[in-house]
């Protein structure tokens, strides 16, 4: 009975195959922290924290391959190429594994191990690859499963803990009889590699070690790497026998065409048979690196860093050569923004309650013109600290300013920090003063937003006078919230929006939200249930108004609007959010129904975008009626459906998508709309055989009235639109695909003074 109940444990291989994404999408993904490095193919394998690039060893070519191309955007956590096979794999941190085969443009998706119900979910990461006579050993966090390369399916699965547990296994090889796996808590037990019944733990034996982070055969001996920074030999009859002492902790332990490569926090050392030192590197002239994995091949060290991407170094010198895809400085963006084609990220951080603790240290990236410049945190103000906000100056968009929770206010000019308001030079008539007078507290500023005079507005938690406006000539004015909100007591402001008649809108963590008139001083607030504003829920996470004036409102549970912001000064005590009620299967339903919002944003066309915690990204109609797109891990780039904010570009209409596990854009088609008809166009056009998306007719003013009609004058298709661009099906009214021919789009706008005819040719 104990092996029937052994056979049940092992794997049937599940293959599915990932899509392709870059017709439609963009990655900008961060590639400065490398986890690991495989070769083969004449190329490096270079695997950051949740894609990779390929380093080509005879024309120094770089290909980046992520969740575009259809990795899952996990965490990764080992990489392996089979020469033998033309397959490199990737593990990740939750078991999951893909296969990228060798001039194939789908990537293979293993869940063998993700949806093994007998494995606890944090118990199924893979540490480690090793190949021996077409299977792969893989190592991980409850033993070792065994991975055929010809079949492309897994066989048994081995458990060998004592008692047949499950236990930490870091790393596998081979020394013919046997095969050995090292663990870092119970030493290295071995096994004869040929033997039938592996998967009974008692025909593996414990031979010593301890603390044992990777084993490897080298020159017919098996060496370990422990926990404590030692290197230790095998010795059959005396046990594991010491060698060495590294001065930094082992970060990597692999053994390449007959060199084994050490790779410690501050190093690399090659050895070869006999454990004979080969070369080694330490510090390098230009670069201040942490090493965290690494490689040896051809007499050169590749070195996986933690923030420089990969640096390579001939044997016997110390001068390195970097190499780093263009790319942000993480992959944890938080906030996004952009104009005028100019895109800021910053990746401050705060907790779902607003707590900033620990404090991240944390630089800017900008992306213009299609070049990266990443500012590093000690180019920054001192105690410019989790920045969790980032806002464009609508009137000159080389001027930005970012809110750090826990600093200030930073300003940047032309790609330089300037300055960092604080209470030191902040305080113009006693504005951003250190709530309490406790310096732990900080300046947490948060919301901000630009009106049509061109001041700032924004709010910063803790004070009584916690709404601050910032003229254009730099004159900072405080607006005392004491009458409307026990700011001292209150956890965080959140969200700041205006309105166009000049309203200031913000949210709070646990009141509701906020209105203030500044003409007249007044304020409102409104708070969660009927009778008391009809918030879904008193924490505001997200404001965005939108083409309308209507304030779209999003909470830690639900969505609600404002379809009067006008009327919120007018009948304090009255004024109601309301939910958008949608139809489904004939019941209506609250759209977003306890949905954790983190962001809205609006496109040209008045679609509403909104980011949520937990479930990827909605497109919805400007009535929020029809969800024109869902995006999620399982149907698009996004690499976690945890998505913290989004940004649309009105230009080119593409939307950017700001998430915890890094940087995406989708190459939307909404734009803002033009002041005159002079650039109106189609694409594609001609519409040629087999194209089944939607024709995109851009460069509209706001509002226009586009006729569609055959060459005959027979109308086909006719719409109004909402911002710079609409989009036409190919269909007469919906119905039926029309014929083959050319059609004359008729655009005038909305007040009749101009007029435009565009041809367009559709070919079936």
């Amino acid at each position: 009975m104990k092996y029937i109940l052994l056979l049940l444990l092992s794997f049937f291989s599940f293959l599915g195959n990932s899509q392709n994404f870059e017709d439609t999408w963009e990655g900008l993904f961060s590639y400065v922290s490398v986890k690991a490095i495989s070769e083969g193919n004449d190329k490096m394998y270079v695997a950051s924290e949740n894609s990779i690039f390929t380093y080509d060893l005879t024309d120094q070519t770089v290909t980046t391959i992520s969740t575009i191309q259809g990795l899952s955007g996990e965490d990764i956590s080992a990489i392996h190429y089979s020469e033998d096979f033309g397959l490199l794999l990737v593990g990740y941190e939750n078991g999951l594994m893909d296969i990228i085969i060798d001039g194939e443009e789908n990537i293979l998706v293993v869940v063998d191990i993700l949806e093994k119900p007998t494995i606890p979910p944090d118990s199924k990461g893979i540490n480690d690859f090793y190949e021996y006579e077409g299977r792969v050993y893989i190592s991980t966090q409850f033993g070792v499963s065994v991975y055929d390369l010809d079949r492309l399916e897994f066989g048994d699965t081995y458990f060998i803990g004592t008692q047949g547990a499950q236990v930490n296994i870091t790393q596998t090889t081979v020394l013919p009889p046997y095969i050995y796996a090292a663990s870092d808590v119970q030493g290295v037990k071995r096994a004869l590699v040929e033997a039938d019944d592996l998967i009974d733990f008692q025909n593996w034996n414990d031979i010593g070690g301890g603390n044992v982070r990777g084993v490897q055969t080298l020159g017919g001996k098996v060496y370990i790497a422990r926990a404590f920074n030692q290197v230790s030999e095998y010795v059959e009859g005396s046990g594991f026998q010491f060698l060495m002492n590294f001065n930094t902790s082992i970060q990597d332990f692999e053994v390449h065409d007959g060199i084994l490569a050490v790779t410690t926090r501050e190093g690399m050392f090659a050895y070869g048979p006999d454990f004979s030192l080969l070369s080694s590197v330490g510090a390098v002239p230009e670069f201040e690196y942490a090493s965290q994995s690494g490689f040896v091949y051809n007499n050169n060290f590749f070195i996986g860093t933690i923030n420089l991407g990969m640096l390579i170094v001939p044997f016997g010198t110390s001068q390195a050569t970097q190499v780093l895809p263009e790319g942000p400085i993480l992959n944890n963006p938080f906030s996004i923004d952009i104009k005028e084609e100019k895109l800021w990220v910053v990746f401050g951080d705060v907790s779902v309650g607003f707590n900033p603790f620990p404090r991240s240290r944390f630089g800017i990236s900008n992306l213009s013109e299609g070049v990266w410049t990443n500012i590093p945190y000690d180019e920054l103000p001192q105690d410019a600290t989790d920045i969790v906000n980032v806002t464009i100056n609508p009137f000159n968009t080389n001027e930005v300013y970012m809110n750090s929770f826990i600093g200030g206010l930073l300003k940047v000019v032309d790609q330089v920090p300037v300055e960092l308001f604080n209470e030191d030079n902040g305080n113009t008539n006693g504005t951003l003063i250190i709530p309490f007078g406790d310096p732990a507290f900080g300046i947490r500023t948060f919301g901000s937003d630009f009106d049509r005079d061109g001041n700032l507005w924004f709010v910063y938690s803790k004070s009584n006078d916690g709404l601050v406006r910032l003229s254009p000539s730099g004159q900072f004015a405080d607006i005392d919230i004491s009458d409307i909100i026990d700011a001292p007591n209150e956890q965080a402001f959140t969200e700041l929006k205006i309105s166009r008649e000049g309203f200031v809108f913000f949210g709070t963590s646990e009141s509701g939200l906020i209105g203030y008139d500044p003409s007249s001083g007044t304020f409102n607030k409104i708070d969660e249930g009927a009778g008391n504003g009809n918030l879904s829920n008193r924490n505001v996470r997200a404001l965005e108004f939108d083409n309308q004036n209507r304030l779209w409102i999003g909470t830690l549970n639900g969505l609600r609007v404002l379809f009067n912001t006008g009327g919120f000064f007018e009948d304090i005590g009255n004024v109601e959010a309301q939910a958008i009620i949608i139809e489904e299967d004939g019941v209506g339903q609250e759209l977003l129904f306890q949905q954790s919002i983190t962001d809205i944003e609006v496109d040209g066309s008045n679609n509403k975008w909104i980011a949520t915690a937990t479930s990827g990204v909605f497109y919805l109609s400007p009535n929020g009626q029809e969800t024109l797109l869902r995006f999620t891990t399982d149907n698009s780039p996004l690499p976690t459906n945890n998505v913290q904010d989004i940004t649309v570009d009105e230009v080119s209409g593409t939307v950017y998508f700001a998430t915890s596990n890094g940087l995406v854009a989708f190459k939307g088609t909404s734009t803002a709309p033009q002041e005159t008809l002079e650039n109106v166009y189609a694409f594609p056009n001609p519409v040629r055989p087999g194209f089944n998306g939607n024709v995109t007719i851009d460069g509209l003013t706001a509002r226009a009235n586009v006729k569609i009609t055959d060459i005959e004058g027979n109308l086909v298709f006719e719409t109004t639109s909402q911002g710079g661009s609409v989009q036409w099906d190919t269909r007469a009214f919906g119905k039926y695909k029309v014929a083959s021919g050319v059609y004359l789009v008729l655009i005038s706008t909305d007040d009749a003074l101009e007029t435009k005819i565009h041809k367009l040719m559709v070919v079936r």
